[in-house]
Order: C-alpha cells, then structure tokens, then sequence
C-alpha cells in the first residue's frame, strides 16, 4: 500500500499548490465579496462547466450513488433521471434570476429575496435554511475523504485515526481562505479529469475481470435488478423533487452567479448532462460490488465494518487494481471531496457576510470588512462540518444528510416563483416556509432519518419522498394566505426590482 498512499499524497500536494496559486488566476481585489465569493462573476462556458460539475458531481456522488445501488438496487438510480430533469429546469429558470442579481450586484438567493419582497426576515430565512441544508452536505465531503483514506490504511482508533481528516480540513480552510471561489474552480479541472479516468478504467477493467458485463448483472439478485411496484412512487419523487432542490444549494447559485452571462449558463445546461452519462457508469459500481462478493471478503471486513455499504467501491478498486492505481482512484474520491466542500463553505459565509451579518450586526460595513467576516466565516462552517463528523456517530450523520433535500425546497416558493411573479406575500411565504420545514423535519424523523415517509390516505399508503410532501404542504399555505393578504389586512410588500431587469439583453451574453 506504499505505492498508493505515494501516489495518493503526490496528487494531494499539487492540488494543495493549486489552491493556493489560485488567488493570481484572473486576479481581482479578494478583498471584496464580489471578487473571494464570486471570483469577479468572470468566469466563461469552459470554467464554469468544470466548477458547475465539481460544485454538483461530489465525492459523496461517487461513494453514495454505488453504495445505494449496492444497499437498495434499482431504486439508487433515481440520480440518473433527476440530473436530466434539472438541467433544462435551471436553464429555463435561472437566466432570470443571473441578470436581476447582475444589475443589482447580488450575492446570494436571500439578496433577491431581500429586494423582490422587502422582508428582511424572509431574506434571513432563506440564508439560515441555505447554510442549515449546507452543513451536512459539507460534513459528508469529509466523510468522502475519510473512506478514501481509511481504504489506503492510514488511520486507527480515537484522535490519532481522525488526524488525517483534520489535516486534509485544514488545508482545504487555508487555501479556500487565501484564494476564495478561485481555488475550488481551478482544482476542478484536475478533479475531473482524476474522476473520468477512474471511472473509465473501473467500468473497463471489472466487468472484464468478473466475465462481462451480463456475468455482472447476472449476479445481482432480481429484487435490486428491477424497481418493485412499492417503489416506483418514492422513485419519481425522490427523482422529482431532487431536481427541484439541486439548483436551491447556496454553492448550486454561487455557481451560476460566478458565470460572466445567461449564454454561458445556457451553455452550461445544455452541456452538463455529459455527467450524467458519467453518473450512470458510476451507479453501475454498486451491482459489481454485488457480483464481486467484496462485503463477504474477510479483507474488507474491517472497512464495511466502520464504512458499511460506503465503502463498496473502495473494495472493488482494492479488489481489482494494482496499488498505484488505487491510490489515483482514492485521490480521485478526495480531491473530488474537496471542490464541492469549498464552495458550499464559501456559498454558506457569503450567506452569513450579506444576510445575516450585514443585514442585522453591521448594516453600515464596507466591503472590506464584509468580505473579512465572509472568509471568517467559511473557516467556521468547515469545522462545523468537521465536528459534525468528528463527534456524531457515523451512521447518523450519514441520515441526517436526507434533511437537507427537505429543508432547502422549502426556499422553492420565494426563489423560484419570486421570479415569476408578485402575487406571493412575503408573510405568506413565511408561513409557508414554516410549514413545510417543521413537517418536512418531523416526517424525517419519524422514519429515524429515513427520506420516504408513506402517508397514509383513506385506508391506503403512499409512500414518497418527505421533500415532496412538505413542498405541497409550503404551497397550500403560502397560496392560501397570499390570496387572503387583502383581508387579513397585511401591507403590500415593497418590491425594489423591475420587470425589465428580468430580461435578457446583448449586453449580458457571456463568452467562453
């Protein structure tokens, strides 16, 4: 194993450089949220379709998509549907909200919604739900890198088998503090070039080492083969209301707002499913763990011990490559870890820098010490994360991770439909967005942190993905109070945006 913790090291290093020579890529004043946060809203077609795929494709995609379809079967490939019906989702929805946010040099999702419905408090909730559904998304990155390197053998019991970690969090802390959105948009380059290598090679060489791929399939027993009729609703909810969610992620809107223009964006939503394709071929790692036979291997024993079924494709690469090639592909896992774990950090502290702190702390800051507070607070959400990892047993925070689908669809009606149209009620919408988090949360936990909740309706059980039912939930009393607004004697909100800023122009075109 010498070899691959070499190896593993050798690409770690120069994606550690990277970082830190990010900050003289297309160098801007990082001392402006606008410039660390956004990285000037500069970049073209090619940058934004690596940070976009790195901010979207995370280690977590590579260890929990197999690891489903390992656990569960068919079932995990609701991944596949939902990335083909987000892209043309965003690139109908979103061009609106890049040039209301361009022409009035917003930040985040809350600094619209600040400005679209003039209610501090909803802007604030929007922020607070945005960096709540982040923390566990980021702790589970970390997890990422701690099956990566748990597969290579470095660890052990107590503070000394957790070193590792903290020393790869603070690297990722330093460089992302030092180089801002940059770094993560550079070190995605390298990160995907890693990730379709591995899985070029892994789709090549094990089913050719298992006798083909009808061997594989072969293996795999019929009730994970096929969807059975009891999931085929969670199924389309989970693919449905995924899609709905993705693009609501503070680092999924850092990403579209970092763009130079609606055409690159465009661009970048007609071009992105290429990784679904990628996707797909990564999904089929969990029916070759299953025909491999590597959860009866007493070699392994120890890792899906610790790991459980997220450690069936670090398995299969132990299993069937050599050494050096299984330090690039736990390389590939890490640093895949560490570009999305930096600009959902990055997305969650210009959330706090703008919303929070500026909003109620320090109206009258400048944007020097606005951007300060945001690099503070990037640092604060990374050892969150990291404590979060660190203190709460495994599997919980693994679960934990399924509320954050259901409580960021929850900022849907102001975000989305606030692009469309006035009639919601900023009042309304908090009502709503009330609603659909504590029943979204309770529907969670009352399937110990399990995603789908089967609602039971006249003697009969439909059975869905929680996000969905508390996104229904949110509408039904946002809509309901918003047409009641005039008679429950609630004052109009004060919108400060204009229907031509909506609009697409020449003037917001993009290049590459």
């Amino acid at each position: 194993m010498t070899q691959a913790l070499w190896v593993f090291l050798g690409l770690f290093g120069l994606v550690t450089v990277l970082g830190f020579v990010a900050s003289r890529w297309r160098a801007g004043n990082l001392a402006h949220l606008d410039e660390w946060g956004l990285a000037g809203r500069r970049f073209g077609t090619v940058v934004s379709w690596f940070l976009l795929g790195g901010d979207l494709y995370t280690a977590y995609t590579l260890i929990a998509v197999p690891a489903l379809v390992f656990g569960v079967g068919s079932l995990g490939f609701f991944a596949l549907p939902y990335t083909l019906i987000v892209y043309p989702f965003v690139f109908v929805v979103f061009p609106r909200f890049w040039l209301v946010s361009r022409r009035h040099g917003f930040v985040t999702g809350g600094d619209f919604v600040r400005a679209r419905f003039g209610s501090p408090t909803l802007a604030s909730l929007v922020a607070l739900t945005g960096v709540l559904a982040t923390m566990p998304y980021i702790a589970l990155q970390l997890v990422g890198i701690e099956v990566a390197i748990g597969a290579l053998g470095v660890g052990g019991e107590g503070w000394w088998g957790d070193l590792p970690l903290v020393v790869a969090f603070a690297i990722l802390a330093a460089y992302t503090y030092h180089s801002g959105l940059r770094a993560p948009a550079l070190i995605a380059v390298v990160k995907d070039i890693l990730i379709y290598v591995t899985v070029i090679a892994a789709v090549v060489v094990i089913p050719a080492k298992l006798g083909g791929y009808a061997q594989v399939f072969a293996a795999v027993p019929e009730d994970k083969l096929l969807l059975q009729p009891q999931q085929v609703a969670p199924y389309i909810t989970l693919a449905l209301g995924s899609a709905l969610a993705l693009f609501l992620y503070p680092h999924a809107l850092t990403g579209i707002l970092s763009t130079n223009g609606t055409r690159t964006l465009k661009r970048n939503m007609a071009l992105l499913p290429a990784y679904s394709l990628v996707l797909g071929l990564i999904a089929l790692l969990g029916y070759m763990a299953l025909a491999s036979g590597v959860a009866n291997d007493p070699a392994f024993a120890s890792g899906f011990e610790r790991f459980g079924a997220n450690f069936a494709v670090p398995a299969l690469f132990l299993r069937w490559f050599p050494d050096w090639f299984v330090g690039f592909a736990m390389a590939a896992i890490a640093i895949g870890a560490l570009v999305p774990a930096a600009i959902m950090s990055i997305a969650a502290a210009n959330l706090f820098a703008r919303n929070l702190y500026r909003e109620y702390l320090r109206p009258d800051c400048d944007t020097r010490d606005e951007a300060r507070v945001a690099k503070v607070a990037s640092l604060v959400v990374k050892l969150g994360a990291l404590l979060f990892v660190l203190l709460l047993p495994y599997k919980f925070a693994i679960e934990l991770q399924l509320l954050g689908g259901v409580w960021i669809i929850q900022i849907l009606p102001a975000l989305v439909l606030g692009l469309y149209t006035r009639k919601l009620h900023s009042r309304a919408l908090i009502a709503g967005w009330s609603v659909g988090m504590a029943g979204g949360t309770w529907m969670v936990a009352s399937q110990h942190f399990g995603a789908i909740f089967p609602l039971q309706v006249a003697g009969f059980e439909l059975s869905a993905y929680a996000a969905f039912y508390a996104l229904i939930l949110n509408l039904l009393v946002t809509v309901a109070l918003s047409a009641l607004a005039p008679r429950l004697g609630w004052p109009s909100d004060e919108d400060t945006t204009l229907p031509h800023e909506y609009l697409d122009d020449a003037a917001h075109e993009g290049g590459i």
